[in-house]
């Protein structure tokens, strides 16, 4: 097997939440316990940070990662989804795994995966962590994959648990409420394991103090820094409060005997992108028309997004939106400026939305545009149309970012 046959056979054989969503979670552990004793527990040779949140999380693992290389210790990243080469989800030092650790790693275990029905997402958690065992690294940071309690990656006991924010996102799975979302985020808490929690509100904050108290985990709130010696080179005002949550775990983990100086801590927030390949976060892709694109895709997400947006001077805004089909539009589409002209398109995965379907939807909401065969030909189709003192933004979704970047 080549690398495209293994990964041709990694999103065929299995259900892969990426591009099926529903049909494709798993509220359960047992795989994930089973593939890590089948492995030898690779999770227990390395030290960990558990980062879970419903938006954040994606930027302040790779500030943390980004600040722990500075300080010279050798870290694994992992992450999902992956924008355009899987092996983004898997990273040593900033540097994506090979290909043909991932080839060897499906080679050996394939018969195992196949026999117990393994999910994409839990092959893939056990692909990280067994290359992070073999190649020796000193910590590794783990972003959850969805939810916390129940998520593949929650097998680990981390130096320090991090939960960014609580927002209403995929409550097909993890609850309709805020109070039940920060539950099953606050299911990464471990007992004696210091937790920090970045944003909260009046409605979950009992939820991660009642968690903490009742396993004697110390409760760090990082809303309550002042951070503004601080700054980073990821773009967006929203930064802002992942900064305060990533300099707060920073203390504890200094606390808990890491060596990191504050000259570490400075040029990795200001060198995330170089030392860790981040993509999609508010992403300058093109001057003279400025092209910007954004994963943000929730309701708390896209309200961050599309403020920093009207801070923005342009003459014209050119949006090319996509999205997947189970997102709550009639949360989101309210927020969106009427003002621009739309580019509808579709992302090119099964799980995305019919570009005519979205053009419906968002019409009784004053968002008017066209309709697009591709995201590729609604991007050139908005760069052709734009002036140079007008700004083109991709979003929408992390599918439709994928296809630009």
């Amino acid at each position: 097997m080549n690398y495209n046959n293994t990964l041709n056979w990694m999103f065929s054989q299995l259900p892969m939440y990426q591009r099926q969503g529903a049909t494709a979670f798993k509220k359960d552990l047992t795989n994930a316990l089973a593939l890590s004793k089948h492995l030898n527990f690779p999770e227990k040779k390395f030290k960990t940070i558990h980062v879970a949140g419903t938006n954040g999380k994606g930027s302040s693992s790779h500030m943390i990662a980004s600040v722990l290389q500075e300080a010279g210790y050798k870290v694994g990243l992992y992450t999902s989804p992956h924008l355009k080469d899987f092996r983004e989800r898997i990273k040593i030092n900033g540097k994506e795994v090979k290909k043909i650790d991932v080839i060897n790693f499906i080679k050996k275990n394939r018969d195992f995966l196949s026999e117990n029905k393994l999910s994409f997402f839990e092959m893939t958690v056990g692909l990280a962590f067994d290359c992070f065992a073999k190649q020796q690294v000193d910590v590794a940071v783990i972003e959850v994959g969805l939810g916390g309690r129940l998520d593949s990656t929650n097998i680990i006991t981390p130096e320090v648990s991090v939960i960014t924010n609580i927002g209403l996102d995929h409550t097909q799975f993890l609850g309709e409420t805020l109070p039940e979302i920060a539950f099953e985020k606050a299911g990464v808490i471990k007992t004696n394991v210091p937790v920090v929690i970045g944003e909260f509100q009046i409605e979950t904050f009992p939820i991660f103090e009642g968690i903490a108290k009742e396993k004697n985990a110390p409760l760090f709130l990082a809303s309550k820094n002042d951070n503004s010696n601080y700054k980073t080179d990821l773009k967006g005002s929203y930064q802002i409060n992942n900064l305060k949550t990533v300099v707060k775990t920073i203390e504890v983990l200094k606390s808990n005997g890491f060596n990191i100086s504050e000259e570490h801590i400075n040029n990795g927030l200001l060198h995330v992108v170089k030392n860790t390949g981040l993509l999609g976060r508010w992403q300058i892709i093109n001057e003279q028309p400025k092209v910007i694109c954004d994963t943000g895709h929730n309701k708390e997400g896209l309200m961050y997004v599309l403020n920093q947006l009207q801070k923005e001077e342009f003459n014209k805004l050119h949006f090319i939106f996509g999205v997947v089909n189970d997102k709550e539009l009639k949360d989101i589409l309210p927020l969106f400026p009427k003002e621009a002209v739309y580019y509808f398109c579709k992302p090119d995965i099964p799980r995305g939305l019919d570009a005519s379907e979205l053009q419906q939807k968002c019409m009784p909401f004053g968002l008017k545009g066209a309709i697009y065969s591709s995201v590729q030909t609604a991007y050139k189709s908005a760069l052709e149309s734009a002036l140079k003192s007008d700004l083109i933004f991709i979003g929408g979704s992390t599918f439709v970012v994928a296809e630009v970047v």
